[in-house]
């Protein structure tokens, strides 16, 4: 019993419970100070994505980009390196599916996996980038990948602005991706189910999700990388190299996230519009990876969760509540969950005691 009550404290799923506990009671406060009722605020926000058939869809298209950018973040995590760049990775994973979208024209079967391994190409490779800057000259990759993000920010904009990607009619985005590069579902079955964006995204993500599974807890790969992250000096004294590793967790966490800008732009987008700012897609897929306990399967369910609160929030003016509590409650969440370390202490010492 002692052990399996030590079990219960040590997991993740407890602390994640907490947080999302305590998130929504600090939301509920200020709610309550800014004069409007909690229970009519998160009524609504629950109406929102069950009330009908097609909220809950809606949920899972806004699901999709950040269970992709939580699988990005959550890989790194576990490999014992900080991918704070998924935001940069996903804007060009986007821009490359846009353009490929657009130029090149051939039938569906070939024309959707070509945008997605370019997307997905596209995202290692501008975080393989910042891995060498790290192993080569050890430059820290949290530098490297701020700096990137702002990067790929304005090269997108650049490249949206070029003739023949730039709109005809005007507006500052870039044309409409073919139809062969689309991964919406049938338009009688859109119109069925009344959501006109009901697309392959969530099922892409899903299967994405279990391979990155398999990879990490089932294969050699997955044994070194983690090995590193473990513990960086043993995995060398090991034999294994571990600058290698970094590398290749660099590539696939980007490669995760340029999917990402891939899906969202194959599936909701349609287009790619110029960036006022950081769109957050990827520091989304931080407080994904955190819910989920970097566990690629949770991020599924952590993902759906950031999509609900994303779509039902986005209802909360119909109530005269603001959609920032959203952010507060998110925020909160990540607080208490990145500290979480420290009521496992607090509570290990307890336990320690009642048992000495």
């Amino acid at each position: 019993m002692r052990g399996k009550k030590k079990g219960i404290l040590e997991s993740n799923v407890l602390y994640t419970v907490i947080a999302l506990i305590v998130g929504f009671i600090i939301g509920a406060v200020f709610l309550a100070a800014a004069g409007i009722s909690p229970a009519v605020a998160y009524g609504k926000l629950v109406d929102s994505v069950f009330g009908k058939p097609k909220y809950l869809l809606w949920t899972l298209i806004y699901a999709s980009p950040v269970i992709f950018t939580g699988l990005s973040v959550a890989f790194s995590f576990r490999t014992g390196v900080f991918n704070i760049g998924a935001e940069g990775q996903f804007v060009i994973g986007a821009l490359v599916a846009t353009v490929i979208g657009i130029l090149v024209d051939v039938p569906a079967f070939i024309h959707i996996p070509l945008c997605m391994a370019g997307a997905a190409a596209a995202g290692a490779l501008w975080s393989f980038i910042v891995g060498l800057m790290k192993v080569k000259r050890g430059i820290h990759e949290v530098l490297s990948f701020i700096m990137f993000n702002w990067i790929a920010f304005y090269l997108s904009n650049y490249v949206v602005n070029l003739g023949g990607i730039r709109r005809e009619s005007g507006g500052e985005a870039s044309k409409d991706v073919l139809a062969s590069a689309r991964i919406l579902f049938p338009e009688s079955v859109r119109k069925g189910l009344d959501c006109s964006a009901a697309n392959a995204g969530i099922f892409i993500a899903v299967i994405v999700a279990v391979v990155i599974w398999v990879i990490i807890e089932k294969t050699t790969l997955g044994y070194r990388l983690k090995a590193v992250g473990f513990n960086n000096d043993a995995a060398k004294f090991s034999g294994i190299n571990s600058d290698a590793s970094v590398l290749t967790a660099l590539g696939i966490s980007g490669a995760l996230a340029g999917l990402g800008g891939a899906v969202q732009i194959l599936g909701m987008g349609g287009r790619l519009s110029q960036y006022a700012g950081q769109e957050g897609f990827g520091f989304q897929g931080i407080t994904v990876a955190l819910i989920a306990g970097s566990n690629p399967i949770g991020c599924i369910f952590a993902g759906v969760f950031y999509g609900a609160m994303k779509y039902g929030g986005s209802k909360l003016t119909m109530v005269q509540a603001p959609t920032e509590v959203i952010d507060i409650i998110m925020g909160c969440v990540i607080i208490i969950i990145a500290i979480s370390h420290v009521f496992k202490a607090i509570l290990k010492r307890i336990t320690a005691k009642k048992e000495a």
